[in-house]
């Protein structure tokens, strides 16, 4: 290696030392999101490993903003290591979808969510099964949400982001103003479900509800 090339790599690798806090903090604001089943530290690990890479390819002279430039690759690598987990397989999607519906009519008449023990009795299913697919949702939960339509639903059409998002205007004017503050904070400003409940002073299950009753409605939009 020359000394010019040298120099580069020096410099590539300080550029992965000094974004790596930023790395962890998007891993953890991620990580937020997700049920304690997922592990912090895989997450980390697989963002370090992605910015390592993002920065030994940087060239300064084609874009001079590095976060800017490896946060999207960063963040995508740590999605698709939570696709990896194969976590909803397509049992598991109408268990998923089933579960919604129970939770959302029991939180209806009684303002808080049901327990896996009652989700298991309604839907007589083992307990086991109901948890495993509970986690699965939640992890979907971080994904992009045209990602959760296609998972999900049987959508004949691809959704084109302009359509989504008139969709989703549609959708949020019908709400008060709380409620799509919550989808605000939740999917553009990107907060975990407890720093939206700190701020708003709703609860973290209410907040849930919110969200996916938004996402919900959209589906029957689509579905028409």
């Amino acid at each position: 290696m020359n000394p010019y090339e040298n120099s580069i790599r020096v410099y590539q690798d300080s550029l992965a030392v000094e974004y790596l806090p930023a790395v962890k903090s998007l891993a953890y604001r991620i990580k937020s999101r997700l049920p304690l089943s997922v592990d912090f530290d895989d997450l980390v690990a697989v963002a370090t490993e992605e910015l390592i890479k993002v920065s030994r390819r940087y060239d300064p002279k084609q874009n001079d903003n590095f976060w800017g430039y490896a946060k999207m690759r960063v963040e995508g690598a740590m999605l698709d290591y939570l696709r990896s987990l194969d976590i909803v397989s397509r049992g598991n999607r109408k268990i998923i979808k089933d579960i919604e519906k129970k939770i959302n009519i029991y939180y209806q008449k009684y303002q808080i969510e049901p327990t896996d023990e009652y989700l298991a009795e309604v839907l007589e299913l083992p307990l086991n099964k109901i948890q495993k697919a509970r986690i699965a949702g939640d992890i979907y939960n971080v994904m992009p949400i045209e990602e959760q339509l296609e998972v999900f639903d049987n959508i004949d059409k691809k959704i084109e982001e302009e359509e989504l998002i008139e969709i989703i205007k549609k959708e949020l004017s019908k709400m008060d103003k709380r409620e799509q503050m919550v989808i605000q904070l939740y999917y553009f400003e990107e907060l975990s479900l407890k720093e939206i409940s700190e701020i708003l002073d709703i609860s973290e299950s209410r907040i849930s509800q919110i969200h996916k009753a938004v996402v919900r409605k959209i589906r029957e939009n689509l579905n028409g």
